[in-house]
């Protein structure tokens, strides 16, 4: 049987906006195509397509929709068609476009979705098109390509497109009929866990019956972004839209079906009379969602309708909950507040959304009567110990309501308290005692904090501090009501050391000397008075200090301490640092101008005291004896090292720099004789010029006539011009030789040289 076939409607949203995830949303997919029929082989049609606005690197809404119209009948024969077997094409401009409104949850807030819905329409006989009526369908059809990448329940969504498409059968077109509309915008988000009413139902100018169910959507195009393909059917968008038949796209299979494209406890569904979908998604995700539409004409069966769109399932968040805090939550909406001794309860209220919470009532019912309040936060007062079950409304009465149970239950008074006992003057434990009272009968837990960093348990117990300074020591208790109280107390320990401890950081030291003394001694900190004396006449007040010993000789060091509150205690230690004589380490050096041609150097030591000599000549070359020689085999600077040991083991060191020169030497003879006899026929200068750069060797005759010039020092003067020319007359000729020493420095040399034949 030849039918009307309304092809897919996608509405593709950015997961991005809700589920957390960054996408590029590179394609725009959404839309559907209906027709009107004008008579006389005219038609109208409305193409609408959808866009996700609120994505990064969104695609935008096409400037021009090109539509392809095809003539043919049945998969066989449209089989046949490719995409130049076009009837006719047309490119419609983009008529207008708006935002579509989210929906609006009377108790829920769902994401912040942004969905663009852009709008072509045309008629054929504006375009000079007719459509005659004939025994073959006539199919328009839009493609683009591709889905999101993130959706659920398709198989590779990234590699699939959408046909928007209509199909204007023999039948249609014998009838001048027209296509069903749908009533409504799919919501752009659907909350999880919540029931879904959805009406999906469609319009029929034409007062047709319409069946409905679910369905698989139609694919179209493909997902190559290539030049070359870009617009064929194997192209992201085909221009013009190929011919049918089109494929449907693949759902992932087990209970994930065209028929049952998501999960939903009860499970999502269409009524097939109403088009109303219900149900209760119980998954998030991205869901394509196909439905048909069977349109009866006094009971025959005349044309089919498709439509695909997307649901998308997020978390979304109440619009009011009932909340209390400082309160046990047994359940989301049940409380437990627990008062230990006091009757006038404050309940602290944690309600959200506050801006749509227009009202709140607390209600107790006691007796015959009743405690209420309708502050946001109320202190109520109960009767006395017992437990009193109530809840807290809000927006009593209105479509948008919550409601908490609360339970509470005051218990007898319990108190903290403690007491602490140590003699102040020896560094001993403090002793804690528990003084806490409850009225319950017993006390189930006592936990101490005792300011250090360190912690304790039990009704009796004692500490040692390893510190002096005031702590604040807290002492928590519970009852068998699990009531607690804390109680916080000051405990100043300024106790004397029991012991002084010191550690210098040497014994025995080489005049003069450094030395570090720690004091080891507990407890003690910066609030305790301090007196050193050091055996030779030197004091101090500091905690650690550091003190230099200047002259050879035993030392007793003596300590006092006295804490902030008089505590006192000292001692003497004996012999404690022996200082021993050092070496004056000194040394000379000559030649002081020293080259890597005189480059012998003769050290002298001239140190006192010493008995044992290291030298390092900072060339990696060491000796021990006390006046070396030297010879450096390089040039630079070299930190010369003499270290010297004293008869008592001390040592002393003594540094000098000494600098050893690159040196170049360059001589000139000042005659030459160029007869070709073998001897002394070429004029050049011999030296040493390893190092040396910008060699530049002329010569001048008398009119200032240049007659050589070289850069090679290896080249010299054949007594013709310029080595290749005539031979020069015999007489006096100016020689120039410059160059660059080794560090850089520029030199000249200016002579004379007499030429003889």
């Amino acid at each position: 049987m030849n039918y009307l076939r309304i092809f897919p409607y996608v509405l593709l949203l950015s997961i991005s906006c809700f589920f957390g995830v960054s996408l590029q949303a590179k394609h725009l997919i959404g839309g559907n195509l209906t027709y009107k029929c004008l008579g006389n082989g005219d038609y109208s049609f409305t193409l609408k397509v959808y866009r996700d606005c609120n994505c990064t690197d969104c695609a935008q809404l096409d400037d021009i929709a090109e539509i392809g119209i095809y003539r043919c009948n049945g998969d066989a024969d449209c089989g046949k068609l490719r995409q130049n077997s076009v009837f006719s094409r047309v490119q419609v401009r983009l008529t207008s476009k708006r935002y579509v409104e989210r929906p609006d949850y009377p108790c829920l807030i769902p994401p912040n979705i942004c969905v663009e819905e852009g709008i072509y329409e045309f008629k054929l006989s504006n375009y000079g098109i007719r459509l005659p009526p004939g025994n073959l369908s006539y199919h328009v059809s839009y493609q683009r390509c591709c889905r999101n990448n993130t959706i659920t329940n398709i198989i590779n969504p990234d590699q699939v497109g959408s046909t928007y498409g209509i199909e204007i059968t023999p039948e249609a077109q014998a009838l001048c009929n027209n296509s069903p509309e749908f009533k409504t915008f799919p919501p752009t988000v659907i909350c999880v866990n919540n029931e879904l009413k959805y009406d999906h139902s469609a319009k029929d100018a034409d007062g047709d019956s319409l069946v409905y169910s679910f369905c698989a959507p139609f694919n179209g195009g493909g997902p190559s972004t290539n030049n070359a393909i870009y617009r064929t059917c194997e192209g992201a968008y085909p221009t013009p839209a190929c011919p049918p038949p089109y494929s449907l796209v693949t759902f992932r299979g087990g209970n994930i079906t065209s028929s049952t494209p998501m999960a939903g406890d009860p499970i999502v569904s269409i009524d097939s009379k109403t088009g109303l979908i219900t149900g209760k998604p119980t998954a998030k995700g991205q869901f394509v969602v196909g439905v048909c539409i069977a349109e009866y004409r006094n009971g025959i069966l005349i044309s089919k309708s498709n439509r695909d769109f997307q649901f998308n399932v997020a978390d979304c968040d109440p619009l009011v909950f009932a909340k209390l805090g400082d309160a046990i939550a047994v359940t989301d909406q049940e409380y437990k507040v627990i008062s230990c001794g006091i009757t006038d309860v404050k309940f602290v209220n944690n309600s959200y959304q506050r801006a749509s919470i227009k009202s709140q009532k607390w209600e107790f019912p006691i007796g015959n009567t009743k405690i209420t309040s309708t502050d946001w936060e109320p202190t109520l007062k109960f009767p006395g110990i017992g437990k009193y079950n109530g809840k807290l409304w809000l927006n009593p009465g209105t479509g948008c309501a919550d409601s908490a149970d609360i339970e509470v239950l005051i218990f007898p008074d319990l108190t903290a308290d403690f007491t602490y006992k140590y003699d102040t003057c020896y560094a001993q434990p403090v002793n804690f005692t528990d003084l806490s009272v409850s009225g319950s009968g017993g006390i189930s837990s006592y936990n101490w904090i005792f300011g250090d960093g360190q912690k304790g348990t039990g009704k009796l117990t004692g500490h040692q501090y390893n510190l002096a300074g005031e702590f604040s020591v807290s002492l928590t208790v519970k009852d068998l009501n699990q009531c607690a109280e804390t109680v916080t107390k000051k405990v100043r320990y300024f106790p004397a050391p029991a012991i002084l401890v010191v550690k210098p950081s040497q014994s025995v030291g080489c005049a003069p000397v450094n030395m570090v003394f720690n004091n080891l001694s507990k407890p003690i900190d910066e609030s305790y008075k301090v007196n050193w004396e050091f055996g030779d006449g030197g004091k101090s007040t500091k905690l650690n200090p550091t003190y230099t010993y200047t002259k050879e000789g035993i030392y007793s060091v003596s300590l006092s301490v006295v804490s902030p509150i008089g505590c006192k205690i000292d001692t003497v230690f004996n012999n404690l640092i022996n200082i021993t004589s050092s070496p004056e380490a000194a040394f000379d050096f000559a030649p002081k101008q020293i080259t890597n041609i005189d480059n012998k150097v003769v050290f002298t030591d001239e140190s006192i005291n010493a008995v044992r000599w290291r030298w390092d000549f900072g060339d990696k070359a060491q000796l021990e004896e006390r006046n070396p020689i030297h010879l450096y085999q390089d040039t630079g600077l070299f930190t010369i090292t003499l270290v010297v040991t004293h008869p008592s083991g001390c040592l002393d060191t003594a540094q000098a720099l000494l600098d050893v020169r690159p040196d170049v030497r360059y001589f000139l003879p000042n005659a030459f004789t160029p007869n070709y006899d073998g001897k002394n026929d070429i004029f050049r200068g011999v030296g040493i010029m390893t190092g040396a750069t910008n060699f530049k060797f002329q010569i001048w005759n008398r009119w200032g006539e240049r007659v050589f010039s070289a850069d090679d020092i290896n080249e010299g003067w054949n007594g013709n011009h310029l080595n290749n020319g005539s031979a020069s007359p015999e007489g006096v000729y100016i020689t120039l030789i410059s160059y660059k020493d080794p560090r850089g420095f520029p030199v000249e040399i200016k002579g004379f040289v007499t030429l003889l034949r």
